[in-house]
């Protein structure tokens, strides 16, 4: 089982893995092009690719869209961001997908308005993705300087290797979770979803 790896083996099989959705490699040696400062292709494109291959389904099966995180506190402005998200347009035009590009250092803006509780500005693309819903999804992968993978990855992989989702009541409420893990058991019945604590809302 490849969640009981040691960890070099891991990365090593995520690396393997995630190759097999070519759309993914695709959409990473694009995003590498843009330049943007800490940036990130993270979420559902990159476990539910492992899931998918995990379970013998076809690599890009049940993926909505791809997560581009990036960081710039330099310019919180909407229309900074919507440059970048329009030249994405035309980076990633042509790819049978939709890619969303984020600027991580605005998400505190507009995130109790979308999700019912307040957001403290990040610091890091990497605190960004330490938010998410559930610690399986706490997942960040880049391309760097001659191919190299750049991998985040804080709560390790072994639950994305074994198909458990566990909750991560650090910021999104127990009904965020609740929703997501909902949605994903009916596409991947073989997960394992964890109940969210008790003592957190």
């Amino acid at each position: 089982m490849i969640g009981r790896l040691p960890l070099d083996e891991q990365l090593d099989a995520l690396r393997a893995v995630l190759s097999r959705n070519s759309l993914l490699t695709q959409v990473l040696e694009r995003a590498a092009t843009m330049g943007l400062p800490g940036w990130y292709l993270t979420a559902g494109c990159l476990f539910q690719t492992v899931w998918n291959v995990v379970t013998g389904r076809p690599p890009t099966e049940g993926i909505k869209d791809y997560d581009v995180f990036y960081f710039d506190a330099g310019d919180l402005s909407w229309e900074a961001e919507d440059a970048v998200i329009r030249a994405g347009r035309e980076v990633f035009a042509g790819l049978p997908a939709a890619v969303e590009i984020r600027n991580e250092a605005r998400v505190h803006l507009w995130y109790e308005r979308k999700f019912g509780v307040p957001c403290p500005p990040y610091a890091s693309s990497e605190a960004a993705i330490d938010g998410f819903a559930a610690t399986t999804c706490c997942l960040g992968v880049r391309l760097e300087a001659g191919g190299r993978w750049r991998v985040y990855a804080p709560h390790g992989l072994s639950d994305v290797f074994g198909l458990v989702l566990r909750p991560n009541p650090v910021l999104a409420p127990r009904s965020v979770y609740e929703a997501k893990a909902a949605r994903w058991r009916e596409q991947w019945p073989e997960l394992t979803v964890l109940e969210w604590p008790m003592d957190r809302p």
